[in-house]
């Protein structure tokens, strides 16, 4: 399914003077070259997988493979995030029915009814992930950063949270590592942002890339 779901206000309505200079790793030409390298290995792979997967998907539940949203990258701008549906079809028009487990601005439910047995699987493997390596290709993402806030996360935001939009989004990131789907409260995904952003260089992505593979061998903190 896509959504079209605009922001609620401008990004100048809401923006902060948090939101300031790049982060060095925008402009890191190592970190660029890893994630081309490392979205052409991934495309390569979802080429692998997209016929089983798709067909997966199409006889559990009706309606589109793949699911987009917008979403806020580096300083707020806005881009299209692309997934395997893994919820369905309608599950934006009944997120109100679901029950928020999270404090803060994020929304997540251990048991959320919308996602389907096939989208169980591609959560814990994080197969439904596979299709932001075009993102992260055309530019939009980086394999490591923040998680991407939707345009409703944003509109919340206080000062201090914009800070986390100074470096590009990721596929994974401090936070998939230090506990995922376990972390309950907003303003830690906030510090682990802000902890990445301390802690960076090249090799620091690096290493939390082998960190990320690890955790889905486990299949651990993920849903």
């Amino acid at each position: 399914m896509t959504t079209t779901t605009s922001t609620p206000k401008s990004l100048a309505a809401f923006a902060s003077p948090a939101l300031g200079v790049a982060h060095p790793s925008v402009s890191c030409l190592i970190k660029r070259s890893l994630d081309i390298l490392g979205s052409c290995v991934g495309l390569f792979v979802l080429a692998i997988m997209l016929v089983p997967i798709a067909i997966a998907i199409k006889i559990e539940s009706p309606g589109p493979v793949f699911y987009s949203q917008l979403r806020h990258g580096l300083h707020g701008q806005q881009f299209r995030i692309w997934k395997f549906r893994s919820m369905v079809q309608n599950a934006d028009e009944l997120k109100t029915l679901v029950k928020n487990e999270v404090q803060g601005q994020i929304f997540k439910n251990e048991n959320d009814p919308r996602i389907t047995r096939v989208g169980q699987f591609l959560r814990r493997t994080s197969l439904d992930e596979f299709p932001q390596f075009w993102n992260v290709l055309r530019g939009d993402m980086s394999l490591v950063g923040t998680r991407p806030p939707t345009p409703d996360e944003v509109a919340k935001y206080e000062e201090h949270h914009w800070e986390r939009l100074n470096v590009k989004p990721g596929i994974t990131g401090q936070w998939q590592v230090s506990g995922r789907s376990s972390i309950k409260d907003f303003e830690e995904v906030v510090k682990l942002d802000l902890l990445y952003q301390e802690r960076w260089h090249p090799f620091y992505d690096v290493q939390l890339l082998f960190k990320t593979v690890l955790h889905l061998l486990s299949r651990s903190d993920a849903y």
